[in-house]
C-alpha cells in the first residue's frame, strides 16, 4: 500500500513506518545521504560533548545536523527537506538513516 502523498497534496503521514519509505525517496543521491550520516553523527558527538564538557555543544547540534543536511538537500537532492512539513518523523528518520548506515545494514 502506498502511502504517500501524491505531489501537490497535503495528506499527512500517520505513522513513521508509513514516511520512512517516503524519507527514503528525498535521500536517494549519494552525497546528500553521506552529508545527513556524517551532520548526524556530528549532532551525536555534540550531544556527548554538551553532557561531558560545555553545555554550549548543544546549540551547535541542531545547526550542524541542520547545516548538513539541508547542503544535501538543496545542492545535491534538489528538493525540499522533509523537516518542513514532518519535524518528528524527519528527525526520526535521520537517526534511523544514521543507525542503518553505522551498523552496516545501509551502504554508505
Amino acid at each position: 500500500m502506498n502511502t504517500a502523498a501524491p505531489h501537490g497534496t497535503e495528506e499527512r503521514y500517520r505513522s513513521f513506518a508509513a514516511f520512512y519509505p517516503f524519507y527514503l525517496t528525498e535521500h536517494v543521491n549519494p552525497v546528500s545521504r553521506r552529508l545527513h550520516v556524517v551532520g548526524t553523527t556530528l549532532v551525536v558527538v555534540c550531544l556527548v560533548l554538551g553532557v561531558m564538557r560545555d553545555g554550549r555543544f548543544f546549540v551547535a547540534a541542531p545547526l550542524v545536523g541542520y547545516g548538513f543536511a539541508w547542503i544535501g538537500h538543496f545542492v545535491f537532492e534538489k528538493n525540499r527537506p522533509a523537516t518542513f512539513k514532518y519535524p518528528l518523523y524527519s528527525l526520526m528518520g535521520d537517526f534511523r538513516l544514521w543507525f542503518e548506515t553505522v551498523t552496516g545494514r545501509r551502504k554508505f
